[in-house]
């Protein structure tokens, strides 16, 4: 790498790095064909698309490498981000997070959650909302936060917002179907008694159901129809272990504070289990943000990741 380039990696901020994921991003989604393509800072020190000798990241063999001239910190930035930046139509990415305490729990019995995990695990959430095309959250979690589920706290993109409410019980006045920031879907029974078509200002969409619940692949084949490719589940915990229970999640984010609740919400909830070989023992690189502890499961059939190198910390 020509020393120039070199010296403009080594002063990459946080800030810069970021953009540079973002553009990349970008290029998957609007550009079908980008073999050979690079990544970087140009003369100026924005993110570009640049020569590969001066690259950041570089896409071969079907999937973005990331070079080697960064430091650790923003090394474990780019790497914690990888897998969202080779999602294509062709192979479409699920992935689900919770923010919990060390005892299990996401939330008070009350349902206080707001100050569980630090602001580095806030500002995450904010870039994965940035990345996806999609951003999913259950009833109970707009019952309970009324939440704005926007990227306010990084550059980029607002994602579609989905609420899954099967009987459509919301009322229609909660933000994320009046403040009109970011498309929104609410996704409901077919057999729902409903013949609205809006639910404020979201789009009423009905898929079949299995039993009393949605059937939740109907749900992701809905929204890839629509071209959404990227999905992230962010809560809350019953709404993630359904998608986790129906092997929908290609990665499973928990991020758990430095905190012992002793009673409360439970995160993950899933059927009982005989022995401990039933459970399900994913492929996991782990992140240190701040206080917390970010624990990345790679779901898939084959984990195409190699492990983190002892932990890695993330601004």
């Amino acid at each position: 790498m020509p020393a120039e380039a070199v010296s403009r990696i080594a002063r990459m901020t946080p800030e810069q790095a970021w953009q540079v994921i973002l553009l990349t991003r970008h290029l998957c989604k609007t550009q079908d064909q980008y073999s050979g393509r690079a990544v970087g800072l140009d003369t100026q020190g924005i993110p570009a698309q640049v020569l590969t000798e001066e690259a950041v990241l570089v896409y071969e063999q079907q999937t973005w490498r990331l070079c080697d001239a960064l430091n650790p910190t923003l090394q474990a930035l780019f790497e914690l981000y990888l897998p969202q930046l080779n999602v294509t139509s062709q192979q479409p990415y699920t992935i689900g997070h919770l923010g919990q305490s060390l005892d299990g729990h996401i939330a008070t019995e009350s349902g206080q959650s707001g100050q569980l995990n630090g602001p580095e695990n806030i500002l995450h959430l904010h870039r994965l909302r940035a990345l996806c095309d999609v951003i999913i959250v259950g009833a109970g979690t707009v019952a309970a936060d009324n939440p704005q589920l926007t990227t306010r706290l990084v550059p980029g993109d607002n994602p579609v917002r989905v609420v899954i409410d099967p009987a459509l019980r919301l009322r229609d006045d909660y933000r994320i179907f009046t403040d009109g920031v970011a498309e929104t879907l609410v996704v409901c029974a077919e057999d729902s008694v409903t013949s609205r078509t809006t639910h404020g200002q979201a789009t009423v969409v009905k898929v079949p159901t299995c039993g009393r619940r949605l059937e939740l692949s109907s749900v992701l084949a809905a929204l890839r129809d629509r071209g959404l490719h990227l999905l992230f589940v962010e809560g809350g915990g019953v709404t993630v272990s359904d998608f986790l229970q129906a092997g929908l999640l290609d990665c499973l984010q928990i991020t758990v504070a430095p905190l012992v609740i002793g009673s409360g919400r439970p995160g993950i909830r899933l059927p009982s289990v005989t022995t401990l070989s039933d459970g399900i023992r994913p492929h996991v690189r782990v992140f240190r943000m701040g206080q917390d502890m970010l624990f990345d499961c790679d779901l898939s059939a084959a984990a195409a990741l190699p492990p983190a190198a002892g932990l890695a910390r993330i601004l």
